[in-house]
């Protein structure tokens, strides 16, 4: 059985999907499955993927479902993986020639159970870091603690155990929504466990028009009830009170976008979320202002 299973959720990226192959082609180790899945993609990504199975240079799962967003992807892959560790990655981003083996040998060397995984750097098609590395005295640390307490910035790559991420709750569907932020399992994860810290880069990342990191105004509005679902979670485990209140303002605003008329009985910080209300009406007339069409 290989050690680390790279998967990645699609949704009609066929056009940029190869980048992502040739590259894991590329790794200096081969010790690794790559399990993509389809979140229903009406473009040639199954004959794409198709032909890459049969050239056989890499071990390959393809999975196909209706579409269900991102997390739904993350569900399905968190539920076929069997490998030791796990890492998403997108599919317009893609890796270093010797990103696998950059994770294995330094898992291999610092790992233990006493940790949920790795995490790792970002980078640009440039070699720059996306953000700041880690403070170089932080050799383990929650993620959440890494941007709160370290003021560490940017995007980073998550190496995750499996066996770790399948204790923990599946991300929520929400009928006629496609989205719920990834950071609530994560949130849940860093109350157990820490990471173990590694300042590589692991993966080139491309922004591209369509992606939802660009986009995450018109997500808010689009998915409201998965927005203020991930706030609940982040005002009960929020570090501090700046990180909490901010946290409900932002599940005030989703909870008027969902017309949710019992978000304050649901909020696990009432008055926090009573305070929160005149903020969040602000943010729900800045968000519909500027995603007016």
């Amino acid at each position: 059985m290989k050690t680390i299973t790279v998967f990645t959720p699609t949704y009609n990226r066929a056009f940029c999907l190869g980048n992502l192959y040739e590259s894991l082609v590329r790794q200096t180790s081969q010790d690794f499955k790559w399990l993509i899945i389809d979140d229903g993609s009406s473009d040639n990504t199954n004959n794409l993927v198709n032909t890459w199975i049969v050239e056989n240079k890499i071990d390959i799962q393809y999975q196909y479902q209706e579409n269900q967003g991102m997390h739904g992807g993350h569900n399905t892959a968190y539920s076929l993986i069997n490998t030791e560790l796990n890492v998403c990655i997108d599919s317009d981003d893609f890796l270093p020639n010797n990103a696998v083996e950059l994770i294995l040998d330094f898992w291999n060397e610092n790992g233990s159970n006493k940790y949920a995984g790795i995490v790792g750097l970002d980078g640009n098609k440039g070699g720059e870091i996306i953000g700041t590395p880690f403070p170089t005295n932080i050799k383990e640390s929650s993620l959440i603690d890494l941007y709160e307490k370290h003021k560490v910035t940017g995007d980073k790559k998550l190496v995750l155990r499996t066996e770790i991420v399948k204790k923990y709750p599946i991300y929520p569907l929400f009928k006629g929504e496609r989205f719920v932020p990834l950071g609530y399992k994560y949130l849940l994860i860093d109350q157990d466990y820490t990471l173990l810290t590694l300042n590589e880069i692991l993966c080139i990342v491309e922004y591209l028009p369509d992606g939802s990191s660009l986009n995450i105004l018109k997500q808010y509005k689009k998915n409201p009830k998965g927005f203020a679902f991930s706030r609940l979670a982040e005002m009960q485990y929020g570090p501090t009170f700046l990180f909490r209140f901010k946290k409900a303002i932002h599940y005030v605003c989703s909870s008027i976008m969902a017309k949710n008329s019992n978000f304050i009985k649901e909020s696990p910080k009432k008055i926090l979320t009573v305070t929160a209300i005149p903020f969040g009406l602000l943010l729900y007339t800045y968000i519909y202002i500027k995603t007016y069409e």
